[in-house]
């Protein structure tokens, strides 16, 4: 029970870590108006976009939250509306380029990230680490950490 528990927070501690250092990596490229929370809106809405209810699931939150969060990222130039394909009610919200532009270097920062990591433990530990996550990692949303 012990080796159980330590792992479970070691995982959360990661994942903290790679969160924290793509907030840092994305601010010093010039994206410092942003919380880590708009950081998983941005990634429920690659590569298609989505309604507000989608984000409010993918997030787990109110509809009501999910909407601050996309008048937020409205307001600093991150995302726009566009009409439903689909359903004359709903708006699809989608980035825009300087959303995009968040994206890709919100992914350099991650990519930093492991690679401070390749620096300490070497690749072959952190390619076999990547494959034991993938077998016992599930593919269900990400969830923004509470700060």
């Amino acid at each position: 029970m012990a080796d159980e528990l330590a792992l479970s927070t070691l995982l959360l501690g990661a994942a903290t870590t790679i969160v924290e250092a793509i907030h840092e990596g994305t601010a010093r490229r010039g994206f410092a108006d942003l919380r880590p929370t708009h950081g998983f809106v941005f990634a429920r809405l690659a590569p298609d976009g989505a309604t507000v209810s989608e984000i409010a699931e993918h997030l787990g939150v109110t509809k009501q939250a999910a909407s601050q969060l996309v008048e937020e990222l409205v307001g600093k130039g991150y995302v726009e509306r566009h009409r439903h394909p689909t359903d004359a009610r709903a708006k699809v919200v989608v980035l825009t380029r300087h959303g995009w532009a968040c994206t890709r270097a919100a992914d350099e920062a991650a990519t930093e990230a492991v690679a401070s990591w390749i620096d300490v433990l070497g690749q072959e530990r952190v390619s076999a680490l990547a494959n034991d996550l993938r077998l016992v990692a599930g593919r269900g949303r990400l969830r923004p950490a509470v700060w």
